[in-house]
């Protein structure tokens, strides 16, 4: 099984990423890569901090990587991680990335040797949004 041809720049670049994480106290790599809706990439890594609460996920760093030089809507998202099978963004990071409205999720094992596709309504079909504020 191997990563579909049309997902693997952004899956190399997402395991790239990966190896720059900082990592010291949980050892659980991840690496995260953004297309936008111009096609271009962004990447992110998760950096720990020892007050736990102040660090940073891969796709919260991909995304603030996004904005700042200029994008504003997402079409895919890749994460490689540490886990032996594929592992999705956390529930904070689904939420950030829903602004940008991210429709496919591709999930990958750091051996790329299994990987997951979904939609992202089906990782988080109940998240809150914009429209709730205009209410």
């Amino acid at each position: 099984m191997s990563v579909p041809t049309e997902w693997q720049a952004l899956v190399d670049a997402a395991l790239a990423a990966r190896g720059q994480a900082y990592a010291p106290y949980s050892k659980f790599c991840v690496g995260c890569a953004l297309e936008d809706e111009r096609g271009r990439i962004y990447t992110g890594c998760n950096v720990e901090n020892s007050n736990y609460s102040e660090g940073l996920c891969a796709e919260r760093v991909a995304v603030v990587k996004m904005v700042s030089e200029g994008g504003r809507a997402l079409r895919r998202v890749a994460v490689v991680t540490s886990a032996d099978a594929p592992c999705f963004p956390c529930g904070s990071c689904l939420q950030v990335l829903q602004e940008f409205g991210a429709p496919r999720v591709l999930a990958v094992n750091p051996t790329l040797t299994q990987f997951q596709e979904m939609e992202f309504n089906g990782l988080l079909p109940h998240r809150f949004s914009g429209e709730e504020l205009r209410r």
